[in-house]
């Protein structure tokens, strides 16, 4: 039997599909939701794992977002990747911290509804750079880098304040905080930042 342009048009979908499942089976589910045996906790693992050797340190469950700390500099916070996430809606682009800061300022400039983002970890696993992350994607989508870059600098400032009186050194960590940190980003009317609490 001979094939016709659109059979093998019908295979190059088969293929591709076929390439999809592979690629899935080596870096893991984007969504733990997505995973066949989500109520197995090794399942869950090995996706954490699989997504970890690939880089890919970020995975959602739903709208929540599981970040596993790489202990190294990814070039994954540039303003090709602040772009890519500008504007998007939350599952449309890989899952990232850029995700979550963009989704919270745009309900808080379209909705006009204060956000509050939670990071939450173990000693040691980012807790800090992910604060610095999504500070930093606010000054890029507010185009008010200045504002931001100070409100910035008044948080780290504090930082040894703080730390002087809530870190002691632990088993994993030399300088593990003790203590929880709430930042509050205060804007204006016109959703400039003007200020921060911590």
């Amino acid at each position: 039997q001979l094939l016709t342009m659109s059979d093998l048009e019908g295979f190059d979908h088969i293929f591709a599909m076929e390439r999809d499942l592979h690629a899935r089976d080596r870096v893991g589910v984007q969504d733990f939701v997505l995973l066949e045996n989500y109520q197995d906790e090794s399942a869950f693992v090995d996706n954490l794992r699989k997504r970890f050797k690939e880089n890919l340190i970020y995975t959602y469950i739903g709208q929540v977002l599981v970040s596993v700390n790489p202990y190294k500099n990814l070039d994954i916070y540039g303003a090709e990747d602040i772009k890519m996430y500008r504007n998007t809606h939350f599952f449309e682009a890989p899952p990232h911290i850029f995700a979550i800061s963009d989704t919270a300022y745009r309900s808080l400039t379209e909705e006009n509804r204060g956000q509050c983002i939670l990071i939450s970890g173990e000693s040691g696993s980012g807790k800090t750079e992910a604060s610095k992350k999504v500070l930093q994607f606010i000054a890029a989508a507010t185009g008010h880098q200045t504002q931001v870059e100070t409100v910035k600098d008044k948080l780290l400032q504090s930082n040894p304040v703080l730390e002087a009186f809530g870190n002691a050194k632990t088993n994993r960590n030399d300088n593990s905080s003790r203590f929880g940190k709430y930042m509050d980003i205060s804007f204006d009317p016109l959703v400039n930042p003007v200020g921060v609490t911590s």
